[in-house]
């Protein structure tokens, strides 16, 4: 059965934002290796120990993997079963002259969904001591049970970027939701985000700039 997918909200930039001047230069990926360390966790859906981050070897992202979260309704499930949530703070370390914005963010899981009931995935990210960007809602409706996928894409011209010269945390917020609604209140329904052998992840992509004063000492 093909997935039923519903966007709730658009991933948008943060009014009032602080950007890159305008003769900033894009790059492809700034040379040298990013590094990602997860500086802090807090949620039900990633106890201690259960969230990893590794950086792509080509700079072009980095991805998240959950191996204990999954948000349940249905069967006995608790009351706060329901709602999953995790909150990471990392420390994105790049080459010095480079910034970078998340351009895009690819999510993916498990759902198992009776008839009647329903499953949300929310997110958002932003940097320490700026606006929060919108949060997004992508919905899935059951029957269903199968991989699901979401993505959330913010147009160029939207786009934050870190502030040049700086290291600020990467605030990256997730939830998962699973609501009975009109199904059989005996039969379980849940939406997961989570591999044990790292296999599902979650991916941001990264837009990268060279800051202005590297562009000007070229």
């Amino acid at each position: 059965m093909s997935l039923r997918r519903f966007t709730v909200g658009a991933a948008v930039a943060a009014l009032c934002a602080l950007t890159v001047p305008a003769q900033a230069d894009t790059v492809d990926t700034p040379p040298g290796r990013i590094t990602v360390e997860v500086v802090g966790v807090n949620g039900s859906g990633c106890p201690q120990g259960t969230a990893g981050v590794t950086a792509a070897s080509d700079n072009t992202s980095f991805s998240v993997t959950y191996s204990n979260y999954l948000a349940q309704a249905g069967a006995g499930s608790g009351g706060t079963e329901f709602r999953k949530n995790c909150q990471l703070a990392l420390q994105i370390h790049v080459p010095q002259g480079f910034t970078y914005a998340i351009a895009r963010a690819d999510y993916r899981g498990f759902a198992h969904l009776q008839r009647g009931a329903y499953g949300q995935q929310r997110a958002s990210y932003y940097f320490q001591g700026m606006p929060q960007t919108a949060r997004t809602t992508h919905q899935f409706g059951g029957p269903y049970s199968d991989d699901w996928q979401a993505s959330d894409r913010t147009e160029y011209q939207d786009l934050v970027f870190a502030p040049c010269g700086e290291e600020r945390n990467l605030n990256v917020n997730s939830e998962l939701r699973v609501y009975a609604g009109t199904s059989n209140p005996q039969a379980l329904s849940f939406m997961s985000m989570d591999s044990t052998d790292g296999s599902v992840s979650t991916v941001y992509h990264f837009e990268w700039k060279e800051c202005p004063a590297a562009a000007d000492a070229a």
